[in-house]
């Protein structure tokens, strides 16, 4: 037996203790944050993963200031202990949970203390499961919410206050996806296929969500589109189970280039504005990715110049395109359009890994 400090609290659900999440490997639970300014004008992000079978945590911030991602990453043992919140300079606490968490940050130049506060209640996104032939490659859960934020961020002595208005969006996942060091007996089978996009936006008094996982043909095997009021909960949301994207890809790119968005029939137009590269939260990174196992601790800070990248490598695949976004009415606001295609994806041309027809 293991126990922790989770067993001093009425979450068991089974009987193992909380050190315990089932019997596969690749359990995780993670917490992500994203912000910006009301002009579109900054932009950061955090991730925190836990991962109870490879008794490893790992935490990644973010800042975009000149044209530059300044990222800290940091890992570390989990040694059996879920509760601990913080991973080297990165930590998070729960002030109200579903509602208010705060990020502190300080190490390698970059230091931060963010508070972030939710419009309204988080949405329950519908379960996220995909075989692939006799392997479960994922089954997990997320909930998602948008808010505002308070706090600062300095990197390198310069300290920004964050501007009022400041917005943005969190969520909290937990089950089953690749984590760690890849399988070798499963790898290599054929080209990997997977196609993501989300889209949470903050408008003045209302969120709206959208998310599409889709097979090679473009067939969506999960997707789901949310319009939540300011204060509102699970009961006054406008669900749509069929919405619809429109994203052509920037030029040379498997990046998203603007977007149409229609939800419960109401058009948003998404614009980019800046682009966010998710590697720097550790998504598809070959030395950071998620659960890799680097020892008791390990902290380093990469940056990364926007502009000098290779849109065509695979760990630059993955983005955030911060959008200016407009609906039918002229009501403006800012979110994110992420999107991540790999392999085959028909409805936009693509063939191979990361190369487009």
């Amino acid at each position: 037996m293991a126990l922790s400090r989770g067993d001093d609290y009425p979450i068991h659900q089974t009987p193992d203790p909380v050190a315990f999440a089932g019997t596969d490997r690749n359990f995780y639970d993670r917490y992500f944050f994203n912000g910006y300014a009301p002009d579109g004008s900054s932009f950061f992000a955090v991730a925190f993963g836990i991962y109870p079978a490879l008794d490893v945590a790992d935490a990644h911030f973010c800042v975009v200031r000149d044209g530059v991602q300044h990222c800290l990453h940091a890992s570390r043992r989990l040694g059996m202990e879920r509760m601990e919140l913080s991973c080297g300079p990165i930590r998070i606490e729960i002030v109200e949970p579903l509602k208010t968490l705060r990020v502190i940050v300080d190490g390698e130049g970059i230091a931060a203390d963010l508070t972030f506060t939710g419009r309204a209640a988080p949405i329950a996104e519908p379960r996220f499961t995909w075989r692939v032939g006799p392997r479960t490659v994922m089954d997990y859960t997320r909930m998602t919410q948008n808010g505002h934020y308070e706090g600062w961020i300095a990197v390198d002595g310069v300290r920004e206050a964050l501007p009022q208005g400041s917005m943005g969006t969190r969520d909290r996942s937990w089950g089953v996806r690749p984590v760690g060091a890849a399988d070798p007996q499963f790898a290599g089978r054929a080209v990997p296929q997977f196609f993501w996009q989300w889209t949470p936006i903050n408008l003045p008094a209302r969120s709206a969500f959208f998310h599409l996982n889709a097979h090679a043909d473009g067939s969506a095997w999960n997707t789901r589109a949310v319009i939540a009021p300011d204060g509102g909960t699970a009961e006054t949301f406008i669900e749509d189970h069929a919405p619809i994207m429109v994203a052509p890809l920037a030029d040379g790119t498997r990046w998203p280039a603007h977007g149409d968005l229609t939800i419960a029939g109401e058009r948003f137009s998404l614009e980019p504005l800046s682009r966010f590269q998710m590697r720097g939260l550790g998504y598809t990174s070959p030395k950071w990715g998620h659960g890799l196992d680097h020892g008791a601790l390990e902290v380093e800070r990469e940056d990364i110049d926007l502009a000098g990248i290779d849109p065509a490598r695979p760990d630059n695949l993955h983005v955030q395109m911060l959008c200016r976004v407009t609906d039918v009415r002229g009501e403006q606001g800012l979110g994110v359009f992420e999107q991540l295609a790999i392999g085959d994806y028909a409805p936009l041309g693509l063939t191979g890994l990361s190369g487009r027809d």
